[in-house]
């Protein structure tokens, strides 16, 4: 088995504490996320790490990442340098691994810096009494403007990938799931469909939009009606998605 590994220079003096993490990730740390792709959280010397353990791909895929693309772990790394480099936050990337044979990428695993925040954009979204919330929406919708203005295409703009930190009444927006990113120009219709996945709820979209609309300088009118066109559709066919699945073929 071949080892790839890429650890932040910040980090070198923690290296061996840092692969004994990845070495034990199976038997030891405290699981986050059991799902698709596994997160655990391990501490030393008052520094928590956040490990996440991508599902080992497919034959095809794992071929494809091995040879012809960044696996996402790896992928995960350099867009979090990237986004800290144009001064958009997320946790700081301390690590990626990568177990290969000749052919195929096997386990893969990022490793980042954990961050206490209070809440994510899912809250604000879901909880119509939530403290402050319209002004939360707002700097969202500002947060998402920048990150367009700098060429990001966050495929993943989902309500739990964005991490909120309060500091004395202030706001702070952190990225995380970071291996799905286009960069690239983006168009309006690129822009309104990056609101897709967020909500469908029309009065948090009012509000998306009505910020959007000052900052980016096109009437509020064309900005609102593209994003509720494009979370409908979203959410439609996630619905019928859903439908289809129950049947048993």
């Amino acid at each position: 088995m071949i080892k790839v590994k890429l650890i932040n220079t910040d980090y070198n003096s923690r290296s061996d504490i840092i692969e004994n993490f990845i070495k034990n990730f199976d038997s030891s740390g405290v699981i986050i996320k059991d799902s698709r792709n596994v997160i655990k959280s391990f501490e030393s010397d008052k520094v928590t790490y956040n490990i996440k353990s991508f599902k080992i791909p497919n034959i095809f895929n794992a071929i494809i990442y091995n040879k012809l693309r960044s696996s996402k772990a790896e992928r995960s790394y350099r867009y979090a340098q990237k986004l800290l480099s144009i001064g958009i936050n997320t946790p700081d990337p301390i690590a990626y691994f990568e177990f290969k044979t000749r052919l195929f990428l096997k386990n893969s695993y990022y490793v980042s810096k954990n961050i206490e925040y209070n809440f994510s954009i899912r809250e604000v979204i879901k909880d119509l009494n939530f403290k402050n919330r319209e002004n939360i929406l707002k700097l969202f919708s500002e947060f998402t403007f920048k990150l367009h203005e700098n060429n990001i295409n966050y495929l993943d703009h989902s309500p739990g990938n964005t991490l909120i930190k309060v500091n004395e009444n202030k706001y702070k927006f952190y990225l995380i799931d970071l291996n799905r990113m286009e960069f690239k120009k983006m168009s309006l219709d690129d822009r309104m469909k990056n609101f897709n996945r967020l909500t469908q709820d029309s009065n948090v979209i009012k509000i998306f939009s009505e910020q959007y609309a000052s900052l980016y300088k096109v009437d509020n009118d064309i900005i609102y009606k593209k994003m509720l066109f494009y979370s409908n559709k979203f959410f439609s066919n996630r619905s019928k998605l859903k439908k289809l699945k129950k049947f048993k073929f």
